[in-house]
């Protein structure tokens, strides 16, 4: 059965499938978002950067357009059968994906050193990536130290950003995926911009991270509770 899915054709027509049905919920959810004068302000200038969020929140990835908005957008998906699903599905929401993996550290592991490269070009270029830092196989919002490395090996701003929506269907997956229905109400609280230091040795870097992690579960929780507190 999961070689069936891994079809070229099968992928094909379930990304169809369900980037429709991601734009349908787009187009009928009302969103808000929560940020500082500042942070408004830093996303509405030119320069490129990252988006930070969580893997059991890529399905609401697409309010990243209303973030980086007036840019264009990218996603940082693995090497994996799995990760070419999802590629196609992005790419039809209108994130061409970078293929490749910075779970570990920049420049290595499954095709760390050309996703770095070509993430690094397109943000020079004024482009947004988004990442799940979590991602691709968790554990689940546990920030990995590869997306830190990137950014401070590229020298870019990153924004984190805690999502929630309601209502939606909760998977049975490792990162207990949301997957929101029409006609919903969702929240995204964002914080940034924050840097890498770009010089830092292994200690400092693992410093950002946690600092990172814990700043990201915050958000998250906060999207959570204003979410449970609209009306």
């Amino acid at each position: 059965m999961k070689h069936f899915f891994r079809l070229a054709a099968v992928q094909s027509t379930l990304a169809f499938l369900l980037a429709s049905y991601l734009n349908l919920v787009a187009a009928t959810m009302r969103w808000r978002m929560e940020a500082s004068a500042d942070v408004a302000a830093e996303l509405a200038k030119p320069a490129g950067g990252m988006i930070f969020f969580w893997h059991g929140r890529i399905a609401l990835g697409a309010v990243s357009r209303r973030l980086m908005r007036g840019r264009p957008m990218r996603a940082m998906i693995s090497l994996s059968a799995d990760g070419a699903f999802v590629a196609k599905a992005a790419a039809r929401l209108g994130f061409p994906a970078i293929r490749g993996s910075a779970a570990r550290h920049a420049g290595a592991g499954k095709g760390g050193t050309a996703a770095f490269l070509e993430a690094l070009r397109f943000i020079e270029s004024g482009g947004g990536v988004f990442i799940t830092p979590d991602g691709p196989r968790g554990p689940a919002e546990v920030m990995q130290a590869g997306p830190v490395v990137l950014a401070a090996r590229a020298g870019t701003r990153v924004f984190l950003a805690g999502l929630a929506a309601r209502p939606a269907i909760r998977l049975r997956s490792w990162d207990e995926t949301r997957v929101p229905l029409p006609f919903g109400r969702g929240f995204a609280v964002v914080e940034g911009p924050l840097f890498a230091p770009e010089h830092a040795d292994r200690s400092a870097l693992e410093g950002v991270r946690a600092d990172w992690q814990g700043r990201l579960r915050a958000l998250e929780d906060r999207a959570e509770a204003l979410l449970n507190g609209a009306r």
